[in-house]
């Protein structure tokens, strides 16, 4: 845990912990865990525990399978596909939008992490891959200044993260999109549009992998 979010009142670190295991595949779509085990699991009080839940719940990153269960929600192609046609409008925008605001010390902290990311995927590093990505765009977008879209993207990435996980447990890091690269160079050009361009096809390639192994139907 890092000293900033140490600092953080309870609930908020319980949301943030919570939120995390979800994101990094921790907590596998459709794995039923009981909220005594995730009070275990966070090291903290029943009562943040149960607040951070219904904030996820709320945002359909977790379901409750009552007898004190939740779960992450298994999702649907269907489903999949509503939140890729969100993420191609929201993030390009996003994107865009950040081109302005960063400046030299931003540009070094995402070379910084995407060399990271790099060093993961070489690595088979599932979930140092998950984490370096989730940060690189995170931190672009951050920059947007754009606070409704960045909620909306925000979720996206919470009900999309999961069954990304599941995807590269089977398949690894081997192969995997990324077009950071192309992203940084759009940066550095000050080119807005080929920045938006470059973060559309590098979550397509992403998008398209996921839909491959999600069912048809619920």
């Amino acid at each position: 845990m890092s000293k900033a979010v140490a600092k953080l009142p309870e609930h908020e670190k319980a949301y943030r912990t919570l939120r995390e295991m979800i994101l990094f595949g921790e907590l596998k779509p459709g794995q039923a865990v009981t909220i005594q085990g995730l009070v275990a699991s966070c090291s903290m009080g029943m009562t943040p525990v149960r607040e951070a839940i219904r904030r996820l719940t709320s945002q359909g990153a977790l379901v409750f399978q009552g007898n004190r269960r939740v779960s992450v929600p298994e999702l649907t192609r269907r489903q999949w596909d509503e939140i890729a046609f969100l993420r191609l409008v929201v993030e390009p925008r996003l994107a865009e939008q950040a081109i302005g605001n960063i400046d030299k010390t931003c540009l070094g902290a995402l070379k910084r992490t995407d060399d990271m990311l790099n060093r993961a995927i070489a690595a088979g590093d599932v979930r140092g891959y998950l984490e370096h990505n989730t940060r690189f765009h995170m931190d672009l977008y951050a920059r947007s200044g754009a606070d409704v879209l960045l909620s909306i993207a925000d979720n996206l990435w919470l009900r999309g993260g999961p069954p990304l996980r599941v995807v590269l447990g089977r398949f690894g890091t081997a192969n995997l999109p990324d077009k950071h690269a192309d992203a940084i160079a759009a940066i550095e050009a000050g080119d807005g549009p080929a920045l938006a361009a470059a973060i559309r096809d590098d979550i397509s390639q992403g998008i398209d992998q996921v839909r491959i192994g999600l069912p048809a139907e619920a």
